[in-house]
């Protein structure tokens, strides 16, 4: 396995031109919504490939998603050129386009509350500082063979409260 995926973090921002390219496939999934859940990813970078997954025992769907996205971007420890494909418009919308209002609206959305899942939105906008980052979103349970294995994963990992090593 390359020394590409760590779960150590590094903030400098190498010259253009010489950050690796990643691609990240991730899904959520829960046993009930909230109840058991798990999140995957599939993480790839050239030839090298690594797919890593984990649980909670009491969650929700959205929070798995947002798990997948945080761990899979944590897991590398240089910054880099990433391309994360996901199913949740949750995470897309939230990461791209919602959180400048929140983080503005001191974390409130626009009807006041406080926005949801915000440890986890902190967790992810620090990770997406330290890289490149290019969102796509796909349809979930179609034709996505990543995504397909990334679901596969997610509820097993839900199912048998199960998580990768390191």
């Amino acid at each position: 396995m390359s020394t590409l995926f760590s779960s150590e973090s590094s903030r400098q921002f190498p010259p253009d031109g010489e950050m690796k390219n990643v691609q990240i496939i991730t899904d959520g999934s829960c046993i009930g919504n909230p109840g058991p859940g798990g999140w995957a990813c599939i993480l790839r970078s050239g030839q090298t490939e690594r797919e890593m997954y984990g649980s909670e025992p009491h969650t929700t769907n959205n929070r798995m998603e947002l798990q997948a996205a945080v761990e899979a971007l944590r897991a590398l420890k240089e910054s880099c050129n990433v391309e994360i494909i996901t199913d949740s418009n949750y995470v897309k919308n939230g990461i791209t386009e919602w959180i400048h209002k929140w983080k503005r609206n001191g974390w409130q959305t626009g009807a006041k509350k406080a926005v949801v899942n915000q440890d986890l939105w902190h967790d992810l906008d620090e990770q997406v500082s330290r890289h490149k980052i290019e969102w796509q979103w796909t349809k979930g349970h179609a034709s996505h063979p990543d995504n397909n294995r990334c679901d596969e994963l997610a509820q097993a990992a839900a199912r048998g409260q199960l998580r990768t090593e390191g």
